[in-house]
């Protein structure tokens, strides 16, 4: 998993996935078939992997699910014994040559990711946490672009420090619940100062008229 994760499909050779296995080509084809089946081992695994060290679809709100995947990720992406970045994305960007059965899976594997983040949203909107007709879809395909481009920004070196400042950055676009009717403008206090003006002129206009008298 870790050859893949660190140079991607197309730049793991025969001879890293053997050497990092301790198995020769033969003992790998038995095992797996070819060099496609055995990326999609790994990227099972990884995904699994994922999965149970951050569940983040139990966060108690659709916000705090999103702001646990996004520190999750900003910590794992930088962590020193991992290979920068995610596979996922690493899959993306460099599986451009293979073959359409590989091309298809990966395509599979990125819109469940993208429907299971939808889906917590969903259950925010529907709960009452976010404003009426928020664009579910819309939200989850920006927080689905985040991770994406921390990962990118991982592999160019940034640093972890870095990544949870764009996470932080990226929760301020999260849509603010909308409560109770809107709030009716107060009177500025120079306004409130000429009605009053305005009354005392009127309530003591009789009087002067009497002594005009």
């Amino acid at each position: 998993m870790e050859v893949f994760w660190r140079r991607g499909f197309e730049g793991a050779s025969l001879n890293d996935l053997t050497g990092a296995m301790g198995i020769n080509p033969p003992s790998l084809y038995a095992a797996f078939g070819d060099k496609e089946h055995l990326f999609l081992e790994a990227v099972e695994r990884y995904l699994k992997k994922r999965d149970d060290e951050c569940p983040y679809e139990d966060a108690p709100t659709a916000q705090e699910a999103i702001e646990k995947l996004l520190t999750y990720v900003a910590t794992e992406f930088t962590r020193p014994c991992n290979p920068r970045g995610c596979l996922m994305v690493m899959a993306a960007t460099t599986s451009s040559a293979s073959s359409a059965r590989l091309q298809s899976a990966l395509a599979q594997h990125r819109a469940a990711s993208r429907t299971c983040l939808k889906a917590r949203i969903d259950r925010g909107l529907a709960e009452g946490e976010l404003p009426r007709g928020t664009d579910t879809g819309a939200l989850a395909d920006f927080y689905h672009s985040i991770v994406a481009g921390m990962s990118l920004q991982a592999r160019d070196g940034a640093s972890r420090k870095s990544l949870m400042a764009i996470a932080k950055t990226a929760m301020h676009a999260w849509p603010d619940r909308i409560e109770g009717p809107v709030k009716r403008v107060k009177q500025r206090p120079h306004a409130q100062r000429d009605s009053s003006r305005a009354g005392h002129s009127a309530s003591s206009s009789p009087e002067i008229a009497h002594v005009s008298k």
